[in-house]
């Protein structure tokens, strides 16, 4: 099976999950394209800045940039994940750079690769004109369970929730954001440690272990998996965004909560 592989960073899913995919002989990686994430800072975006700042708030906005660190810098050191560059030369796989995700030079990139699957990992908003390039399109890892967390950041928003159980969800790429076919989900318990940041960056390291081999798992068995994937209620489920201060508050509240009762708690939906 030929695999062209989207990236947004260079240390982050893919850097982590493509020594896993590396080792099932039967996946060929034509190229792996990082995107460098040059942002049109026209008119439309500054609206949705503005739209998401009056939503969650000042302080929302603030502790979001904060809480970044959990799933970035802190997983990195966690897991001591390599550069996506260097692996790439390593094992002599073809990798190039694009200015954004949804542009002519990363459709380009697509249409040379002549690959049959494409694996979004850790990418935004991908437009149908390059999603649809591969033989049978591109599959997602959405590091949360869908369709009941939409968009989610992984963890903080099941603890809002009051649940003890967070997972990850691989599906087909369609144009609304996760909202594809599923595939495959599992879902891993919530390790619950000292602090909320440290059980947040904990947990984002094992189920980023959890969703590479489940990636695995469906490049293995991709064609039955496939053909009975399962649809979404795209009127189901709910969108998240980064939290404001309040409902923080309650993340952290309930994060106490469930790290003192230590037992069971049932998923919410």
């Amino acid at each position: 099976m030929k695999v062209i592989i989207l990236a947004s960073s260079l240390n982050g899913t893919a850097a982590h999950h493509l020594p896993y995919i590396l080792k099932q002989k039967q996946v060929q990686i034509t190229r792996v394209v990082y995107s460098e994430g040059k942002v049109l800072k026209d008119r439309k975006y500054y609206f949705k800045r503005l739209k998401k700042m009056f939503k969650i708030g000042v302080l929302g906005a603030a502790n979001g940039i904060r809480m970044r660190k959990w799933y970035g810098a802190d997983v990195k050191r966690y897991l001591d994940i390599s550069s996506l560059e260097a692996i790439c030369n390593d094992f002599e796989i073809p990798f190039y750079r694009t200015p954004t995700i949804n542009c002519e030079r990363t459709r380009q990139l697509f249409k040379e690769a002549n690959a049959e699957v494409g694996i979004s990992l850790g990418n935004g908003y991908i437009e149908k004109s390059v999603f649809c390039i591969p033989l049978f399109g591109m599959l997602n890892i959405h590091h949360e369970i869908l369709p009941d967390y939409r968009n989610a950041q992984s963890i903080i928003w099941q603890l809002y929730s009051m649940s003890n159980q967070t997972g990850y969800t691989i599906h087909r790429i369609s144009s609304k954001i996760d909202t594809g076919d599923i595939l495959f989900a599992e879902s891993i318990p919530i390790e619950f440690l000292g602090t909320l940041g440290a059980t947040v960056t904990t947990t984002s390291a094992l189920l980023l272990r959890a969703s590479a081999k489940g990636l695995v798992f469906v490049l293995e068995n991709f064609e039955s998996l496939l053909a009975n994937g399962k649809s979404q209620d795209t009127n189901s489920g709910r969108k998240f965004t980064t939290p404001s201060i309040w409902e923080f508050w309650r993340i952290y509240r309930n994060y106490k909560k469930l790290r003192t009762l230590g037992k069971p708690v049932i998923l919410a939906r």
